[in-house]
């Protein structure tokens, strides 16, 4: 099954629509107000609503903190979008680089300190796991216009990372190992329908982080309903604004099973 929705708390809607349909050629998908809004990124939808009050966030842009790390997005071709993003002003976290894998990459800022990543090229995996799996991937082409691709997590296990995911129809299909970073990591990548999970599991000590539902930037992944049965392990984290309860994974990436408000 797949990542139906990605869900953020934002200062100001309107402004974050106007980034996202500006940048990542978004589509507003119904009415846009100045509470929320819900924008179609081709294999998923974002989901953008107002925190009023929101707390400074515990996040920091280091791969070695457990939980949400980044969002990805596919494009055809990186740089024009990186020039787009350079005349405006947008912060960047790393420059376009060619990565593991044999696909080019960057990191930059939303405007709520949210860290997306661009990603030009389909990932050449140093072990597969699934023939099928990545075939079906790479059957999805050249995006016309930026695709959502991938939450990245990092993890303490992977195995127990993917045995939690399986039943919620997440397939692991290859791996990119890092011999170059002396850290020591590899990143696993769990893909349900069309939407991935990229998971990082390191060997130097990770550093947990508690979920947060009140700050601004990413809040929560949105699973299909279907899936309410099958969730084991899982930790309750409460709901926000009567929407449908969140919870947390064992690494503490926050999700919710149900419908958009």
């Amino acid at each position: 099954m797949p990542i139906e929705s990605v869900l953020l708390n934002v200062a100001d809607v309107e402004r974050s629509v106007e980034f996202y349909t500006r940048f990542l050629r978004a589509t507003p998908v119904g009415e846009v107000s100045e509470d929320k809004a819900v924008l179609d990124l081709v294999t998923a939808t974002l989901e953008v609503n107002r925190i009023r009050h929101p707390v400074p966030t515990t996040w920091v842009g280091d791969d070695l903190q457990r939980g949400f790390r980044h969002i990805g997005f596919k494009v055809a071709r990186l740089a024009p979008t990186v020039v787009e993003l350079k005349d405006a002003g947008v912060p960047f976290h790393l420059d376009p680089l060619d990565a593991e894998g044999g696909v080019r990459i960057t990191f930059f800022f939303d405007p709520d300190g949210t860290l997306l990543e661009l990603v030009e090229g389909d990932l050449q995996y140093h072990s597969i796991v699934s023939e099928t799996g990545v075939a079906d991937e790479r059957a999805l082409g050249l995006p016309s216009r930026p695709r959502f691709d991938h939450v990245a997590v990092t993890v303490v296990d992977f195995d127990a990372t993917a045995k939690f995911y399986a039943p919620l129809g997440f397939e692991h299909i290859g791996t990119i190992t890092q011999p170059k970073d002396p850290r020591g990591f590899r990143i696993d990548y769990l893909r349900g329908g069309d939407t991935v999970l990229e998971v990082f599991a390191w060997q130097s000590e990770t550093v947990p982080r508690a979920p947060q539902l009140d700050s601004a930037g990413f809040r929560a992944i949105r699973l299909p309903v279907r899936l309410a049965g099958l969730v084991r392990g899982a930790i309750p984290l409460g709901s926000t604004e009567g929407g449908p309860a969140v919870l947390s994974d064992p690494d503490g990436l926050a999700f919710s099973i149900g419908t958009h408000g």
